[in-house]
C-alpha cells in the first residue's frame, strides 16, 4: 500500500473577481474549495490513475472533517490524527495575478505526533511512504527525519519531497525516491542551477550520498532521471502553462503509479513527466485521459554514467 503524508494540509478556498479595491466591500465572480497539501495531491493523483493510497497527517475541525469527507467521497482512505485546533484555510485571491494568505496551521501536540508515529510503525517492508511538503512550526524540524527512522528500521519504502536542509538530513537513510525541482536542488548545494548538465552533476551527488532514485524538473527546459543505473533527460510535451500547482505531486504519483503497474524506472519516468506536464495544463491536478494523450511527446535521451 501507498501512504502519503501531510503534515499541514489546507482547505484551499480559490475566490476569483474583477477587481480587488483595498478598503471596500469586493463581491467574487466564482468560488471553489479543495483539499490542499502534497501529499494530498499525491493521493489524488493516485487514485486518478487507479491506484489506491491512505492519506496520513493532522486534521482538526470542521475544516478538517470537510476534507476527511472530501477524500472519502472520492474513495481515498484517510487515518488522519484529531488535533484540537481548526485545520488551516489558504487563501487563493485571483483578480488579473495571484495573490495567496496562507494560513500558519494548528498546534501539534506531542500526543498528536506520537500518534502519527505509531501509525507509521504499522507500516511493513511491503509499503511505501510519501513524505511532502512543509513541516507545521509548531513540530520539531526533525520531524521527517524522526519518521523515515522508523520507515528504514521497518524496510518501508520512502519517498521524499523536501528542500534544503531538511532533504539533505534524510539522505543517509537511502530514500527510495526524492523529487527536487532545479531551484531546491541549487538551494541545497547553494548555487543556481539551470541546466540538464548541471542538474546530473548535482544529481548524481544525491545518489552518492544516498537517494536511491532522483527525478529533478526543469519547467519547460525537461526533466532529469538519476540512479546507480542510469542518467536520462526528459523533454517536456508542448502546451499551454495554465498552471504548476501540483505539478511536482504529480511526477511523484506517476512514477509511483507506473512502479506500481509493473513498470520499469525508465517507463515511470517518462509517465511522470507526462503527468507533471498534464497537470501544468490544467486548472487543477491532471487526470490520465490527459497524462495519456501527452505521454508519446514524452523522449527519453540516456547518458553514460
Amino acid at each position: 500500500m501507498i501512504y502519503t503524508l501531510t503534515l499541514n494540509p489546507s482547505l484551499d478556498y480559490i475566490v476569483e473577481l474583477e477587481e480587488v479595491i483595498l478598503g471596500s466591500l469586493n463581491r467574487t465572480q466564482t468560488e471553489a474549495k479543495f483539499p490542499g497539501g502534497k501529499g494530498i495531491n499525491v493521493s489524488q493523483v493516485l487514485k486518478r490513475l487507479d491506484v489506491d493510497s491512505m492519506a496520513l497527517g493532522f486534521a482538526g475541525g470542521f475544516t478538517g472533517d470537510y476534507i476527511e469527507s472530501f477524500l472519502t467521497d472520492l474513495n481515498i482512505k484517510t487515518d488522519f490524527v484529531k488535533v484540537n485546533e481548526d485545520t488551516r484555510i489558504n487563501i487563493k485571491l485571483k483578480s488579473g495575478q495571484e495573490t495567496e494568505i496562507n494560513a500558519k496551521g494548528p498546534s501539534i501536540s506531542k500526543e498528536n505526533f506520537e500518534s502519527l508515529r505509531q501509525r507509521v510503525k504499522r507500516l511493513t517492508g511491503e509499503d511505501t511512504l510519501v513524505l511532502a511538503g512543509s513541516i507545521p512550526s509548531s513540530m520539531p524540524q526533525n520531524t521527517y527525519e524522526s519518521l523515515v527512522k522508523i520507515g528504514r528500521k521497518n524496510g518501508t519504502r520512502m519517498v521524499v519531497d523536501a528542500e534544503g536542509e531538511i532533504l539533505g538530513n534524510l539522505l543517509p537513510y537511502k530514500p527510495f525516491l526524492i523529487k527536487p525541482n532545479h531551484h531546491e536542488l541549487g538551494q541545497l548545494f547553494h548555487t543556481q542551477i539551470s541546466t540538464c548538465d548541471e542538474v546530473i552533476l548535482y544529481g548524481k551527488e544525491l545518489v552518492n550520498r544516498g537517494a536511491e532514485n532522483v527525478i529533478v524538473s526543469l519547467a519547460d527546459k525537461g526533466a532529469v532521471f538519476i540512479n546507480k543505473e542510469m542518467v536520462i533527460i526528459a523533454s517536456v510535451p508542448k502546451g499551454i502553462v495554465k498552471s504548476s500547482v501540483g505539478a511536482g505531486d504529480s511526477m511523484a504519483a506517476g512514477f509511483l503509479a507506473a512502479l506500481e503497474k509493473g513498470k520499469s524506472c525508465e517507463e515511470a519516468f517518462r509517465y511522470s513527466v507526462a503527468a507533471g506536464s498534464a497537470t501544468a495544463f490544467s486548472i487543477g491536478l491532471c487526470t490520465k485521459e490527459k497524462i495519456e494523450s501527452i505521454l508519446e511527446q514524452v523522449t527519453l535521451d540516456k547518458k553514460a554514467i
